[in-house]
């Protein structure tokens, strides 16, 4: 049976991965936070489901980890390493603290760079093991290509994490292990009932308030219309089976206007629609 590992599958799209996968007939290592989030999968998939407990940023607690899953193959490797757990900060760049700027950071690029790390071992680097070399598809945005006003700490480190992959996969093809990147745009998950929770206040006196209320009302509507995790879910399980996979996946609702043209148009052309949209063109 073929073994993956898979962090942050408490809810959303880690959670629909985790079953997608233990239904295709992969033994599943999920990471949660805390023993008890792990109680509904363990309930649905029995056997096929393994929590792992660790929070991405705690080098300690990855590696003990790793050493379970080693004991658990028993002289096998990994076949992926599905690099999902993250968080999102908010907030205007002129203002924000910068504890959580580094925060941000520290879970989406250096959790995913330690938690590579440490099984890396198991995906192909140690050649003591038995099995063909496995994967790593790590979980990128529209935000690891395109910027966005107020979302700062989170693009920097999805651009981070995509740059991070591409030098990752050109030093592991020595080893025959893959890098992928799987990038959604917005995708429908209890994510975006947090986000209404989210607290503004701290910013109101600042003349771009109006225009950080309205980037958050408007990115709260339309994430609730994105995909279903699940349909990210199996772009996920196409990159680890797929013979010949891409080496990034972009899986956008709207695609021709919020991923084609964008990329397309001048940086300042996108700029000024985005300052018109928001209310952010300087005023004379």
């Amino acid at each position: 049976m073929r073994a993956v590992v898979v962090t942050g599958v408490s809810t959303g799209i880690g959670r629909a991965t985790a079953s997608l996968l233990a239904a295709r007939g992969f033994q599943v290592f999920g990471s949660v936070r805390k023993l008890a989030d792990a109680a509904p999968l363990s309930s649905q998939l029995g056997d096929a489901f393994v929590p792992l407990v660790f929070d991405v940023t705690d080098d300690g607690a990855v590696r003990d980890a790793a050493a379970q899953v080693r004991e658990r193959l028993a002289g096998h490797r990994l076949a992926g390493l599905v690099n999902n757990a993250g968080v999102a900060v908010a907030g205007p760049l002129t203002h924000l603290p910068i504890s959580e700027f580094r925060w941000q950071l520290e879970v989406n690029l250096v959790g995913p760079m330690l938690v590579a790390q440490a099984f890396l071992p198991l995906l192909g680097t140690d050649p003591a093991l038995l099995g063909e070399p496995g994967r790593i598809v790590n979980l990128s945005s529209v935000g690891g290509k395109l910027g966005a006003p107020f979302l700062g700490p989170y693009v920097a480190s999805k651009f981070g994490l995509e740059g991070l992959s591409d030098s990752l996969r050109r030093e592991l093809q020595f080893y025959g292990v893959d890098v992928i990147m799987v990038a959604p745009g917005h995708v429908a998950t209890p994510i975006w009932d947090k986000a209404e929770e989210v607290d503004v206040r701290p910013y109101e006196a600042l003349p771009t308030a109006p225009a950080l209320r309205k980037f958050r009302d408007f990115f709260i509507t339309e994430g609730k219309k994105g995909f279903p995790p699940e349909k990210i879910a199996g772009v996920i399980h196409e990159a680890l089976t797929a013979k010949r996979p891409k080496t990034r996946y972009a899986v956008v609702p709207g695609k021709l206007q919020n991923w084609t043209i964008p990329r397309l148009l001048p940086a300042r052309v996108v700029d000024r629609v985005i300052g018109a949209q928001l209310g952010l063109k300087r005023r004379a």
